[in-house]
């Protein structure tokens, strides 16, 4: 065994440290100022990973975690509960200057990390996985992802939904048997959602009356193809929409962003991964004339519906992929950027550098990863950061959401 002193989080959960000889070494369930004896599991030429064996010293930034699945199983969900909820912010906002620093090459200030007005049960939607070699339903290992446990209760995750797994489960027998993923969730209007992966269709209707909440819908979603409604209401907000996990944080970036974008609103205004229209709608209200752009038919047929008074005549729906339609948009003053985890690809980014160029004034980029919130920076010359804000809309976990405001330079 190996001593190691911890002194950081990294990107993933893990604790940072270093081998006696230079390399380092990072070790999951570990926090700052912990010194810990350590088996090394995996060692390349410049990093190492290892796991931790006995604690010699317990740093004052830990917490005794309250979730039985976190050390019980190694629940690969949440990878900081071990962490104070101040300290788990600590981290974030280091993970998030030291990417756009390093990655990036911007020179920024770690940035404050907004905190979340809930640190539990704020999650509204749960994804398990399915082994099929023993039929478990549930959740990944830590540090065997290919293994699976059976979660009795996800404390991050809304309470509805783990009423709707308590109720699935009972009724197991009723799912397809060649179930690959099983999604659930709440929406925004208060409805519950079964998303139902597997390669061919099955009657639905047992397992709908078995859980008996009029206010389910099931969806079948083959491995490759767009799901469909197959037991219980089909109206309402789409369920493979994207969402943010916790609303309130999320109206409070979208308005922050709007009014960093509102002195300089007049004219054409780009909302890329827009999602069902929520910032469009914003950027509508201040003036703006506004092209939203994301690849879900459902999420945009949804908020065409919503969309009323002046805001209607002002937003065009555009309903492709963002690289495939960014040729074709009217150029912009200002735009909003609210990709997914793995960020923008080139095409786009060559499109918004070139955009800072011909006139462009003001955007605002909101991300849910450092690393590729960094790259993308990186590839955007043409733009200065003005603006640097995080918001912990991931408690418990390495997540984080990160508000970028910047300005044609």
């Amino acid at each position: 065994m190996t001593t190691v002193d911890i002194d950081r989080i990294a990107a993933g959960g893990s604790g940072v440290g270093r081998l006696p000889n230079g390399k380092t070494v990072f070790v999951p369930r570990t926090a700052p100022g912990d010194r810990v004896h350590v088996e090394v599991t995996n060692e390349k030429a410049r990093w190492a990973h290892a796991r931790a064996v006995e604690y010699e010293t317990l740093g004052s930034r830990r917490t005794e975690p309250p979730c039985v699945h976190y050390m019980r199983d190694g629940c690969g969900g949440c990878q900081i509960q071990h962490l104070h909820d101040d300290a788990q912010r600590a981290a974030k906002s280091q993970l998030i200057g030291e990417a756009l620093r390093r990655i990036g090459k911007r020179e920024v200030e770690d940035p404050l990390v907004r905190q979340a007005p809930a640190p539990w049960r704020y999650r509204t939607k749960i994804t398990l996985a399915v082994d099929p070699a023993t039929g478990v339903i549930g959740l990944h290992r830590l540090d065997t992802p290919a293994l699976l446990f059976e979660p009795d209760d996800c404390l991050i995750t809304r309470e509805p939904v783990m009423t709707l797994w308590r109720r699935v489960r009972q009724a197991r027998e009723m799912l397809p048997r060649d179930l690959v993923q099983l999604i659930l969730r709440e929406d925004r209007e208060g409805r519950v959602h079964a998303i139902v992966v597997s390669p061919g269709p099955w009657n639905a209707a047992p397992l709908a009356g078995a859980v008996g909440d009029a206010n389910l819908s099931i969806w079948w979603k083959p491995a490759r193809g767009a799901a469909r409604v197959v037991a219980g209401p089909e109206t309402g907000f789409p369920a493979t929409a994207f969402e943010q996990s916790s609303s309130e944080l999320a109206t409070e970036i979208r308005t922050r962003a709007g009014e960093f974008l509102r002195p300089t609103i007049e004219g054409v205004a780009w909302d890329l991964y827009g999602g069902v229209g929520d910032t469009a709608r914003l950027l509508a209200d201040f003036g703006a004339r506004v092209w939203t752009v994301d690849a879900d038919r459902r999420a945009h047929g949804w908020g065409k519906n919503v969309t009323r008074g002046s805001s209607a005549g002002s937003i065009q729906f555009v309903t492709e992929r963002v690289e495939d339609a960014i040729r074709s948009l009217p150029p912009a003053q200002n735009l909003v950027l609210n990709p997914p985890r793995t960020g923008v690809v080139e095409r786009v980014t060559e499109a918004i550098d070139r955009l800072a160029r011909e006139g462009a004034r003001r955007m605002a980029y909101i991300s849910c990863d450092p690393a590729t919130l960094a790259r993308d920076l990186r590839r955007l010359p043409s733009w200065e950061v003005v603006g640097l804000e995080g918001y912990d809309l991931f408690p418990q976990t390495s997540h984080v959401e990160t508000l970028v405001l910047l300005e044609a330079g």
